[in-house]
């Protein structure tokens, strides 16, 4: 069975960094792509950075430049290292992926991580 774990989160001040990480388990024989989402009280959920399996990335505008997703393949492991964190990047944050297992190709979502930025 496939799992998806997040870490990393945690209160930091305004201007402060954390590095997420995002590790899968189990019968695993591939990772397509990769996203961070995240979701604030009463918002809906919305993409934060993805990465392909290549290694291509894409951030939502309001991250780009602070935020940066990396993968290490070997690992079956995502980064999402966020510097100069804001209040409003304030969130519940989720890892979701498109895995490989036993030759089917699957959706999966992390727990997720609360990640605040507060004085």
């Amino acid at each position: 069975q496939v799992q998806l774990v997040e870490s990393g989160g945690g209160l930091v001040q305004p201007g402060g960094s954390l590095r997420l990480s995002c590790a899968a388990s189990g019968s695993i024989f591939g990772i397509n792509n990769v996203g961070w989402y995240r979701q604030a009280p009463g918002n809906e959920r919305k993409l934060v950075a993805d990465i392909s399996r290549s290694g291509r990335t894409n951030y939502a505008d309001s991250v780009k430049g602070r935020f940066t997703i990396s993968r290490d393949n070997a690992k079956n492991t995502v980064y999402l290292q966020m510097n100069s964190l804001k209040p409003e990047d304030t969130a519940v944050y989720y890892c979701n992926a498109d895995i490989y297992s036993d030759s089917v190709l699957k959706n999966y979502w992390g727990q997720g991580t609360q990640v605040t930025a507060s004085y």
